[in-house]
């Protein structure tokens, strides 16, 4: 019995420690996505890029050629890590390896292949930017509205993850169900719940491409960071009819839960 509770407790603790890493990790991001970026370019004159450059010499420079190469790699290093862990086969061999700590194992991974890239992201500055807002008022002006929907993007971007059942999607809920033993929180879902979730485990889709690419500069390895970004979330959405009829129940549902509410 003393076992049993000793392991309950390291699963419990195991679970915090991660949610602790995986909100720093968070929180890292937000920085690098957006703070950073917007905070280069908040007078105008951007350090980012070198305008004085030609595009033929930048091109053909040692310099970028090396960064560009990196940051592909550590892109390609996340979403490898991303994809390779979702996959069926080894989902299988991880839940049978690591039971209830399957998807605190997955959140782990994620974050830290997001931490190697943003330590590890080389910022191309001997390039022309692709675009930079410098003329006044516009060069002030800009980078506070860039600022504004960066911020509205996340504040959405957070309220869609609690509202998505945020402590099944980081493992919390595993772990609790489990010392409760109640099993597995997916198996007391509907079905089309179930479904949804299995083709829609990014529902910030929208703000995250806003974010990624609404900048008073684009630098060429943002170009690079959001065009790549971008195509594999464009691509791990597999919404259907289905998915989108379940939807659109939920909401009319909720529609009508509230209206009810607002009349009581």
């Amino acid at each position: 019995m003393a076992s049993v509770t000793i392991r309950k407790w390291g699963l419990c603790a195991v679970s915090l420690l991660n949610l602790l890493f995986v909100f720093i990790s968070g929180a890292d991001f937000i920085r690098f996505l957006s703070f950073r970026a917007i905070y280069h370019n908040i007078t105008g004159e951007t350090r980012l890029c070198q305008d004085s450059i030609p595009w033929s010499v930048a091109l053909r420079d040692s310099s970028v050629h090396w960064s560009l190469a990196v940051d592909v790699c550590l892109v390609a290093l996340f979403t490898a890590q991303h994809s390779l862990l979702a996959w069926s086969p080894v989902k299988q061999v991880l839940q049978s390896a690591l039971g209830t700590l399957n998807r605190t194992f997955y959140c782990f991974t994620t974050a830290l292949a997001l931490q190697v890239l943003m330590r590890y992201w080389q910022t191309v500055t001997g390039a022309p930017c692709l675009w930079s807002v410098r003329i006044a008022p516009w060069s002030v002006w800009f980078p506070l509205l860039c600022f504004s929907l960066h911020f509205l993007c996340w504040s959405i971007i957070c309220s869609i993850l609690m509202i998505f059942d945020y402590p099944e999607l980081l493992g919390i809920k595993q772990v609790y169900y489990k010392s409760l033993g109640l099993g597995d929180p997916l198996s007391h879902k509907s079905l089309p719940a179930q479904r949804l979730l299995s083709h829609f485990r990014h529902p910030v889709f929208l703000e995250l491409v806003v974010i990624l690419w609404l900048l008073p500069a684009l630098s060429l390895d943002r170009l690079l960071l959001a065009g790549m970004l971008s195509t594999y979330m464009a691509l791990a959405h597999s919404l259907d009819k289905l998915d989108l009829a379940y939807l659109c129940t939920q909401l009319k549902l909720t529609k009508q839960s509230l209206g009810c509410h607002f009349l009581l």
